[in-house]
C-alpha cells in the first residue's frame, strides 16, 4: 500500500467513525448534509507537517495583481486583525461548531494587492507541497479570512500555522502551512482535486467527490 493509499484509507476510517455518531436535532438547520457534529478537532494532512518559523515566514502573493508582494506576519496583521467564530466542516463527515480564530479578512488582502479584473481563481500553496483551488466568487465572501491564531493562541503545527478559512467549503479547500497565494485567470486543480475530489467542495451541496 502506497503512502497515498494509506492516507485515503485513514480518511475512510474517520468517515465510518463519524457516521456512527448521532446528529443532534437542534443542529439540523446548521450542519451540512451527511455531516456529524463532534467536539473534537481531528488532524488530517498529507502526513507531512513542516516546522515553520513564523518570525521569518512570508506569504507570497503573485499572479494577476497590481501589487505582488511578500507579507510577513506583522505586515499581514497590519492589514487589520479580527476575531472570527465559524463552523468547520471536513469532507470525512465531521463538523465542529463555533471554532474561534484570529486573522485578517480576505477582502483586506484583496484591497492590498489589487487584483486585475480578469482573475477567476485563487490558488493556494502550502509548505508541505499541498495546493488547492477556489473560485473567485467563494474567495470574495465577507466571512473568508486568513487565520493565524486558534482559540487565542498561535495555530499549532498540526493545524497548519497559517491557513485560509472558507466556512462553506470543506476544509481540504484551504491549504495548511500556507506560503503562497496566486490570483489566476485559469483554474489549477490541486492535490486532492486531481485525485478524485470535487473541484468545488461546497459542504452544503455535499460536493465531496467528482
Amino acid at each position: 500500500m502506497t503512502d497515498l493509499d494509506q492516507k485515503v484509507a485513514a480518511k475512510q476510517r474517520l468517515l465510518e467513525l463519524f457516521k456512527k455518531q448521532g446528529k443532534h436535532s437542534q443542529t439540523a438547520d446548521r450542519i451540512p448534509p451527511g455531516q456529524r457534529l463532534t467536539p473534537l478537532f481531528p488532524v488530517l494532512d498529507l502526513g507531512v507537517q513542516p516546522v515553520m518559523d513564523l518570525q521569518n515566514w512570508k506569504l507570497q502573493i503573485t499572479g494577476l495583481v497590481k501589487q505582488p508582494c511578500e507579507l510577513s506576519l506583522a505586515e499581514l496583521k497590519a492589514l487589520g486583525t479580527k476575531e472570527f467564530v465559524q463552523d468547520f466542516h471536513c469532507v470525512t463527515s465531521w463538523s465542529k461548531f463555533d471554532v474561534h480564530w484570529t486573522g485578517v479578512q480576505m477582502q483586506r488582502i484583496i484591497e492590498h494587492v489589487k487584483p486585475l479584473p480578469n482573475w477567476q481563481h485563487l490558488i493556494q500553496y502550502g509548505a508541505d507541497g499541498y495546493s488547492t483551488n477556489v473560485p473567485r466568487e467563494d474567495v470574495e465572501r465577507d466571512n473568508v479570512f486568513l487565520a493565524f491564531a486558534l482559540d487565542g493562541k498561535p495555530i499549532p503545527k498540526e493545524h497548519g500555522y497559517v491557513r485560509l478559512i472558507i466556512p462553506h467549503l470543506y476544509a481540504w479547500k484551504t491549504s495548511k502551512f500556507l506560503t503562497k497565494l496566486e490570483f489566476s485567470a485559469k483554474d489549477k486543480p490541486g492535490f486532492w482535486e486531481v485525485r478524485g475530489y470535487h473541484n468545488h467542495g461546497n459542504a452544503w451541496n455535499e460536493e465531496r467527490y467528482s
